[in-house]
């Protein structure tokens, strides 16, 4: 066996027991549904609906998978119970397609794009600054040069902690102290990727400001400083979200989104929660790709997210 498929297993096996909390959830609650039916009915489908609502999956998202069902059900005419799972797994992924959600392969950046400017969103108790540090070595080792801004100069420590991941991964941070203007910082950083030829660039930003407002004319201010040295950047804006919020990672995901223009999402504390499938309700109601989940506290626990490898897991 070659050391990819070691790899693979491995994290194949990570995420199952990260997701375990979640797959209990829903697998305790769908034998109760199921017992003593051999097919699929509407009462079936009713506990169905109300197991998706209650593990997160949000109820526009759950309706439209019931419907998908339904579908299948009138199709087919007749439908066990046995094979419930399976078509549960197959109507998921296939939303989760629709959704580009699961497509990359790997810690990778687009080769014609030198530095790759990341600008990281997200309330503070997320994940936020270890997701920088997991993703740093991520991008590391996978060859790339990396290169971190400490922009989130409001929060008390936020600037040790970057320097202390920095550190631990062998990344240099870009700082200028707490209280440091956060559009500064992210100048300052991009000039030196810059100068350095780094392959990537990541910036943290502050966790919360006083109201949208505010965060909506930090982050502006940001981007608009950064492309004074490159036009398009940044490249991609990654929000941050902890699964175990479930419901109120929604809320966040639609203030931010609302705030400025993410176009990627990573959900941290997958591990911790019975609260997963709001990965499902989350990457359908906003079409942005889920790009990596955290399914673990260990440096190499950030994986980039495969949308058959998450439904497998969460439906074994």
């Amino acid at each position: 066996m070659g050391l990819f498929n070691i790899f693979s297993k491995e994290k194949k096996e990570k995420l199952d027991q990260g997701l375990s909390k979640t797959r209990e959830n829903v697998f305790t609650k769908l034998s109760r549904a199921v017992a003593g039916k051999t097919k699929v009915d509407d009462e079936v489908l009713d506990n169905l609906e109300e197991i998706l609502v209650t593990s997160d999956v949000g109820v526009d998202t759950t309706l439209k998978i019931i419907e998908r069902i339904e579908a299948r059900v009138a199709r087919d005419k007749y439908l066990g119970t046995s094979e419930l799972n399976t078509i549960l797994k197959e109507e998921i992924a296939a939303l989760l397609q629709e959704n580009n959600a699961g497509d990359l392969t790997g810690f990778h950046v687009p080769q014609d794009i030198k530095p790759y400017v990341i600008l990281i969103v997200g309330v503070n108790g997320v994940g936020k600054t270890t997701t920088i540090g997991k993703l740093a070595h991520q991008f590391k080792q996978s060859g790339k040069s990396v290169l971190i801004g400490a922009a989130d100069t409001f929060r008390a420590a936020a600037v040790d902690q970057i320097l202390i991941w920095g550190e631990r991964v062998g990344v240099q941070v870009v700082n200028q102290g707490m209280g440091a203007d956060p559009a500064s910082v992210a100048y300052d950083t991009v000039k030196s990727a810059l100068a350095q030829q780094s392959d990537v660039v990541i910036i943290d930003t502050a966790g919360r400001l006083h109201n949208k407002v505010n965060l909506m004319n930090e982050l502006t201010k940001i981007k608009r400083v950064m492309q004074k040295l490159i036009p398009d950047a940044p490249h991609e804006i990654l929000l941050i979200l902890d699964a175990s919020t479930g419901q109120n990672a929604i809320e966040q995901a639609k203030q931010f989104t609302a705030a400025t223009e993410v176009n990627a999402l990573a959900l941290t504390k997958l591990d911790g929660t019975a609260k997963g499938g709001v990965v499902i309700g989350i990457s359908d109601q906003f079409k942005i790709p889920v790009k990596y989940i955290g399914v673990g506290e260990k440096i190499d626990d950030l994986q980039v997210f495969n949308r058959v490898e998450f439904v497998d897991s969460l439906f074994i």
